[in-house]
């Protein structure tokens, strides 16, 4: 199976996250907060399309946040809406986001093979081997306490995907949580779908090097990010692999650096906090993606951008924080924005012919 179009270029990728949940990115109480229906999604869809943005990455959620927004209450499933976006686009390639436990790989495969025929081999899977405890028990899942038994899971669930995706003839399959008879896969990608794996525990980076093409990670300080990217690729290299490091930012993009600073304190001070604390307390009880001795400067990352690494100001200084993210080693960032669809085009107009001028994109 050949290597997907979108790993054999060089530019630095671009990309939209979390459009398809409630409020985006911004845990914030704003009237003009991101409203996540399809007719939204499927106009910026197009939109991003049309400007070469590379893929749309979405959040898989069953429960939201809680405090006064419930925030990320409100979603739309991801493979349906990453079907739909891939018959109504014609070059960026959208991401399904699946959770190992909630999803049977044989059904993944399936949907990922009929997905690669909807949008000619533009589709690629984030995995998710699990971290939300609290959206496990709304499933009736028990989400396991150590490391070792979430990723050992999701390594043979996603052996079992690859399987079906390159045999051509039934298998059978005895493995500690798999056990299938007859199974096949028909129709089958022709070129293997891109993976994306978010990983912050030892035993996760060590999956994501062994199955990803992209660890997703974020951007906290950029001095301990160049370490931290250096580290992961060279953990690739010694899987016998090339893996990509992937960050997110959350962008607030104007005229001046003040109308744009305005903005960002505006955001915070429309912040529903008490879902800015839910997520904190869980993404630090259950996963280990963010460094615990930045929490102040996190907290308030998390309400402008779910900690995405902050892009705000002109368009010249969005495109230098652009840069930096660059020269610090990722191969690429995804986006958010307050109202993506309105925000967006101001961002196509000014930062990116900036980025293509300095020769990364």
């Amino acid at each position: 199976m050949k290597d997907h179009s979108f790993l054999s270029h060089d530019r630095f990728l671009l990309a939209t996250f979390s459009t398809n949940c409630a409020g985006g990115m911004t845990v914030s109480k704003l009237p003009d907060r991101w409203v996540a229906n399809w007719e939204n999604n499927l106009k910026l869809g197009r939109m991003l399309d049309e400007a070469g943005i590379d893929f749309m990455l979405p959040i898989a959620r069953w429960i939201g946040y809680g405090g006064e927004t419930d925030f990320h209450g409100g979603v739309l499933e991801t493979v349906t809406w990453a079907a739909a976006l891939l018959a109504s686009t014609k070059r960026i390639t959208v991401f399904a986001t699946v959770h190992t436990a909630a999803n049977h790989p044989v059904v993944v495969a399936k949907q990922m093979a009929t997905m690669a025929q909807i949008g000619g081999d533009r589709v690629g899977l984030n995995i998710v081997a699990g971290w939300n405890q609290p959206e496990y028990e709304a499933l009736g899942l028990t989400l396991p306490a150590d490391h070792e038994s979430r990723y050992g899971y999701a390594q043979e669930w996603f052996d079992v995907v690859r399987k079906l995706w390159r045999s051509e003839d039934k298998f059978d399959w005895d493995g500690a949580y798999f056990k299938l008879k007859g199974a096949y896969g028909n129709p089958r990608p022709t070129t293997m779908p891109p993976i994306i794996n978010a990983a912050g525990s030892g035993q996760g980076r060590d999956f994501a090097a062994r199955n990803a093409n992209f660890l997703f990670t974020p951007a906290i300080d950029l001095a301990r990010s160049k370490d931290e990217v250096a580290e992961l690729k060279a953990k690739g290299t010694a899987s016998g692999r090339k893996v990509d490091v992937l960050t997110f930012s959350h962008v607030v993009c104007a005229p001046t650096e003040a109308e744009a600073k305005a903005r960002w304190q505006h955001t915070l001070d429309n912040a529903d906090w008490a879902a800015v604390d839910n997520l904190v307390k869980l993404q630090f009880a259950h996963a280990q993606s963010f460094p615990h001795d930045l929490l102040a400067l996190i907290r308030e990352r998390m309400a402008a951008g779910h900690g995405g690494f902050p892009l705000v100001g002109t368009p010249e200084q969005v495109a230098d924080g652009i840069c930096a993210l660059h020269a610090a080693g990722f191969r690429g960032t995804t986006l958010s924005f307050v109202d993506y669809v309105k925000e967006f085009p101001y961002f196509r107009d000014t930062v990116l012919p900036i980025l293509h001028a300095r020769g990364i994109r």
